[in-house]
């Protein structure tokens, strides 16, 4: 199973190279070091970007013989409700500046099946760089190719200088609440708190870090 997903990061890969290839020579800050590529996403982009994700995601599920998952809209609202709580906070954790966590979200939302997981990010970076960068992540991974998951949920909130914070909702059919995917149960140890963290990395990532 090992070599097997390291075979599929590349294919997330190859599909983030698509998104990047008009940016052109790095520009140098006053420091001398390169300036983070600004990804810039207008209002118009919402649905191609969360289809995009939705295709690599089933891409990387389908190539470990695993079901697709489609979108939905509730747990796209309470992904996006998120990714604009981190921006107003400006930390990725999974709480919310009410003190929300990921199930009072979906619950808010009227989602009625159940959380399996969320990954967060905060980056400069497309959407498929960051898929790339949650499969690299254990906790990440195991709520992505989490054998029963059927719902998706993706959403991102862009500030004028560029970074984005990313939202992902993973859930299954059942009655609705937690219940971490069994994957991710029988993962290694991360140093991840289950419910608190919901089974998922906080990812802060940075340009150094792809």
């Amino acid at each position: 199973m090992k070599r097997f997903a390291v075979l599929l990061l590349p294919l997330v890969l190859v599909l983030a190279a698509c998104t990047t290839s008009n940016y052109g020579p790095p520009q140098l800050g006053p420091d001398g070091k390169p300036l983070p590529k600004v990804y810039r996403l207008g209002s118009a982009d919402e649905g191609r970007v969360q289809f995009r994700m939705l295709d690599a995601v089933n891409a990387l599920r389908g190539a470990r013989g695993l079901s697709t998952v489609e979108l939905d809209a509730q747990l796209n609202a309470a992904a996006a409700t998120h990714a604009r709580d981190m921006a107003v906070q400006n930390r990725p954790w999974h709480f919310g500046s009410d003190g929300s966590s990921p199930i009072d979200r979906v619950a808010r939302v009227g989602y009625r099946g159940r959380l399996l997981g969320e990954a967060i990010s905060e980056t400069y970076e497309t959407e498929l760089e960051t898929l790339a960068a949650w499969m690299e992540e254990p906790g990440t991974r195991d709520v992505i190719l989490a054998p029963e998951a059927r719902d998706m949920g993706f959403a991102y909130h862009q500030e004028s200088n560029g970074k984005i914070w990313w939202t992902m909702v993973l859930g299954a059919p059942g009655a609705p609440g937690y219940q971490p995917s069994t994957s991710v149960a029988s993962a290694p140890a991360t140093g991840l708190r289950p419910i608190e963290d919901i089974a998922a990395a906080a990812i802060n990532l940075s340009q150094d870090e792809f």
